[in-house]
């Protein structure tokens, strides 16, 4: 049976680059793949899927939070790549769930673990709980050598942790911290804004 996988990682740890890497590579053999993407997602373009390393790729198909993805015919298809995964409804992950019983197709979930809150996503969370296989993309923190484990929002170069949990960017806005680096970097800018509201 085929196997639904969530490969998860940090701001910047190359998961974009994976699942390029890993579309190449099918293609490079004469197999098909789908490249998925959330259709809210146009840092790039609304149809690119693109690296920070700068390969990118076209989505053959764009998801919304009203779609349903039971009605695709994917007679041909070797395996489905989903980049941004995490910013998906669990229904949405429910139906990759399915695609992988009923056609037999390897589903790879790529994307984001936590918010800079540090608190699971929707489609992350669903992926944690129905996954097959759930791998990290390691990466280290933007500010020391430990691993990275969260995400850290930046506003006007000061680090917080308000906001809405989905606001789109890129390294001008996240960086990828070890969980000391982050609780530093949150206090500061807390001890900062009291400060200023004295």
């Amino acid at each position: 049976m085929a196997k639904l996988y969530f490969r998860h990682g940090t701001v910047g740890s190359a998961k974009t680059l994976n699942l390029l890497a890993v579309a190449h590579n099918y293609r490079q053999q004469g197999k098909k793949v789908l490249l998925m993407k959330p259709d809210f997602d146009v840092r790039f373009g609304k149809e690119r899927i693109k690296s920070r390393a700068g390969l990118e790729m076209q989505a053959d198909i764009l998801i919304t939070t009203e779609d349903s993805l039971r009605g695709i015919d994917y007679m041909g298809i070797s395996c489905i790549l989903v980049d941004e995964a995490q910013f998906l409804s669990a229904k949405v992950i429910e139906e990759f769930r399915d695609i992988t019983l009923k056609w037999d197709i390897p589903v790879l979930c790529y994307g984001l673990r936590t918010d800079f809150k540090t608190k699971l996503f929707e489609g992350s969370m669903r992926l944690m709980e129905l996954a097959d296989s759930i791998e990290e993309v390691k990466s280290t923190c933007h500010y020391c050598n430990r691993k990275s484990v969260v995400n850290l929002k930046h506003v006007n170069g000061v680090a917080t942790n308000e906001g809405p949990s989905i606001e789109l960017g890129a390294e001008e806005k996240y960086f990828s911290a070890c969980y000391r680096c982050y609780f530093n970097a949150i206090k500061e800018s807390q001890a900062l804004k009291q400060c200023v509201c004295k």
